[in-house]
């Protein structure tokens, strides 16, 4: 396994995170516990969650099988534990987004599904435009006194909403977001514009969500013709149609290099600057397998501009303004 630094901090994470949004939603107790035992075995010590990931709603399934799981196993202090907070968890007016109240109450939620005494990366899973960010950082400042939270992240923000949120945390003197969860692959790249060049510049940490694009990377036009599409290309059949033509530009290439198409587009987000580690979902070990083989894929730059070719960058590439001006 390879590890790096998680953003500006000293915390060392694997070079693959462990996504679990399919715990309870597509796995249950037993098989979600044996995703988790495979990828610490092969050297992952990178967790994802969220509170409202599971198969009912309001219940936190995923959070409560990791928890049993740590119960189970006491390997705590081997994993480096996020979870993310914002999405509604509760009928009521005050069971979603970042109030100063909501964080804290979904804080303490999360630790007893959990069962732990803090959570290693706390995420704001999405941006709140009704909440001022003097509000959302005092509540983030108290879990951290409190030993609660360790380290305070961002998913599916803009890139100015990281300017914003940064220059809120150091008038308190805080050290504010650490990683920025963002959706990221050959087929989405239009974070590149500014999401991306925002995030390096302010030290914070890349977590690609969706590297796959929801299985269409995978090979889902080949596992069409020989009939083994699964769940993943069935529910992206729209995507894969829309994309057609790339994709059967992009599974003939991986064909001419000898590697598997979902080895490819992970080898080439690890790739790019900024990135810390892609989030991948397994539902099965041959899925983490495939995974794990991207850390030994090295594309050169001829193979990384045939993906370009394939697969262009929005404009003129690079960051903005320079992308769109001229």
């Amino acid at each position: 396994m390879q590890y790096t630094k998680l953003g500006r901090t000293g915390l060392s994470v694997s070079r693959l995170c462990l996504g679990t949004m399919n715990f309870g939603w597509q796995l249950g107790e037993a098989d979600s516990h044996a995703i988790l035992d495979r990828a610490l075995a092969e050297g992952i010590n990178f967790v994802d969650t969220a509170d409202m990931y599971g198969a009912r709603d309001y219940e936190g399934t995923s959070e409560t099988y990791i928890g049993t799981w740590l119960a189970r196993t006491g390997r705590r202090d081997e994993v480096v534990l996020a979870t993310k907070v914002y999405q509604p968890m509760g009928d009521g007016p005050n069971d979603r987004g970042l109030s100063a109240r909501r964080i804290v109450a979904a804080c303490e939620a999360s630790l007893r599904r959990l069962g732990t005494d803090r959570i290693d990366l706390y995420q704001m899973h999405h941006i709140d435009r009704s909440t001022p960010w003097d509000e959302i950082w005092q509540a983030m400042d108290l879990l951290v006194a409190q030993g609660k939270v360790v380290y305070v992240g961002s998913s599916n923000f803009a890139g100015w909403h990281l300017v914003a949120a940064q220059a809120a945390a150091r008038r308190r003197r805080s050290l504010g977001l650490v990683s920025e969860q963002l959706k990221y692959s050959l087929l989405t790249r239009h974070v590149e514009l500014e999401v991306v060049p925002a995030a390096r510049a302010l030290g914070i940490g890349l977590l690609p969500w969706s590297p796959l694009a929801q299985g269409v990377l995978s090979g889902a036009l080949r596992k069409h013709r020989e009939g083994t599409a699964g769940r993943t290309t069935s529910h992206a059949a729209a995507r894969v149609l829309e994309h057609r033509s790339l994709l059967e530009s992009y599974e003939g290439f991986c064909a001419e290099l000898g590697l598997h198409p979902a080895a490819v587009a992970l080898a080439w987000l690890l790739a790019r600057p900024g990135v810390t580690a892609p989030i991948v979902g397994p539902r099965t070990p041959d899925q983490l397998d495939l995974a794990l083989e991207a850390l030994t894929t090295t594309l050169g730059p001829d193979a990384e501009a045939r993906l370009d070719e394939i697969f262009p960058p929005v404009g003129n590439g690079g960051p903005g303004p320079e992308a769109w001006a001229w």
